[in-house]
């Protein structure tokens, strides 16, 4: 199997780009919001419970597609290192690359970005809220003095695109063509 995991800060487009990713390869999509949607469903977001839920589920289906040999997925998430020195989702990432390389797959990295004024523009968009995402910028500006979202995960190659100026499509098209799914 091939993981070709998108992430970057909420509403930098990952979901948008994975569908149209989807659409030109097949593979499967696997976003972060159906995780966090059923925990939080029965936990307070935030919560230890809620967390540990999102991480074993999101990492039981990973390995579930893995080990029954599923041609590709896209699993996308908001990466990203506390500003005071914290936790990281190293260790999450850490595992999943484990998981799928037991059964002789490959995990592939996107990083996606877009200046801060299209960011704004978008968390406006009506589909956001149709998912629960964060829509609000006081919200994002919030998370953003915790974590810094901007960051590259420093242990894997990761392909990297502004997509500020880009459509979906265009960069669905980049990410093929760079992985040569």
């Amino acid at each position: 199997m091939k993981l070709i995991i998108v992430y970057g800060p909420p509403a930098s487009g990952k979901l948008t780009v994975a569908k149209e990713l989807s659409k030109i390869t097949g593979y499967r999509v696997f976003h972060n919001h159906l995780t966090v949607d059923l925990a939080y469903s029965i936990f307070p977001s935030g919560t230890k419970a809620y967390s540990d839920l999102v991480e074993k589920i999101r990492l039981y289906t990973i390995e579930s597609a893995a080990k029954n040999k599923v041609k590709g997925m896209i699993f996308t998430i908001v990466y990203g290192v506390e500003t005071y020195g914290g936790q990281t989702d190293n260790l999450f990432i850490k595992k999943i690359i484990k998981k799928v390389k037991k059964y002789n797959g490959q995990v592939l990295f996107v990083k996606l970005s877009c200046t801060e004024k299209e960011l704004q523009r978008r968390l406006k968009y009506p589909p956001r809220k149709a998912f629960k995402k964060i829509n609000d910028v006081k919200i994002i500006n919030s998370i953003k003095k915790k974590f810094n979202l901007d960051t590259v995960i420093p242990f894997v190659e990761n392909q990297i695109i502004d997509n500020t100026s880009l459509s979906p499509q265009k960069v669905a098209r980049m990410i093929k063509s760079h992985y040569k799914l």
